[in-house]
């Protein structure tokens, strides 16, 4: 079985053409009573000449327009909800990460995490899984971004689950329509290591990233 060693990936420490980014809390928002638009359940298998696989699930995902700024054109919101997992054949581990690509006057339904950059967002933990919280985007017409909600390894049974509670967006400076889009990347192998920041393992390196169903935000 072969073997194989490269540079890690790295999470990009700039945003693409964002301005700034500030996380806050919900309290005080009064989303929790509002009524999420479903989005469609998705899945995607991926598998290496060796026999391993690693399979993404997205389930439950939903999201729903908020208030914004009173009187400010170019301020919109939207609260997003779901829980993401994976699972890898037998020996196999890695990891499971979840972002969300923003865009300002942009269809993002055609963009992919080749974008090169986003930014890291920092929220509360519980039970290991369950995240909430905000992101402020600066983001303007014609401009895109990946924000990077989170990451977990697989277990030694070779699973990871990540559930989002009600996870604001607020973007300050769009004017015009909005949307988004959900992205939940796997990447693994047996023996999976990024040990000395490098990535390294046997046989197949297994990259794969499931998106979900775009949608408009205001």
């Amino acid at each position: 079985m072969s073997k194989f060693s490269k540079l890690g990936l790295r999470r990009a420490a700039g945003a693409v053409a964002i301005a700034s980014a500030a996380v806050v809390g919900l309290a005080g928002m009064g989303v929790g009573e509002a009524a999420g638009a479903p989005l469609p359940n998705g899945y995607k298998k991926a598998s290496g000449i060796d026999g391993e696989s690693i399979q993404t699930w997205r389930t439950g995902e939903n999201a729903y327009p908020i208030p914004t700024v009173a009187n400010n054109p170019a301020a919109r919101g939207f609260v997003i909800s779901g829980t993401y997992s994976a699972k890898a054949s037998a020996g196999v581990g890695g990891k499971l990460a979840v972002k969300y690509i923003v865009g300002c006057q942009v269809d993002v339904g055609g963009i992919d995490l080749e974008l090169g950059g986003g930014i890291d967002f920092v929220g509360g933990v519980l039970d290991g899984i369950a995240i909430d919280g905000a992101v402020s985007l600066g983001l303007k017409p014609g401009q895109v971004t990946v924000v990077d909600i989170t990451d977990k390894d697989l277990s030694d049974s070779g699973v990871a689950a990540v559930q989002l509670s009600q996870l604001s967006f607020n973007l300050n400076k769009c004017g015009g329509f909005a949307s988004a889009r959900s992205a939940v990347k796997v990447i693994g192998a047996k023996g999976y290591s990024t040990d000395d920041g490098k990535l390294s393992g046997e046989g197949t390196l297994i990259q794969s990233t499931l998106y979900g169903k775009p949608f408009s935000i205001g």
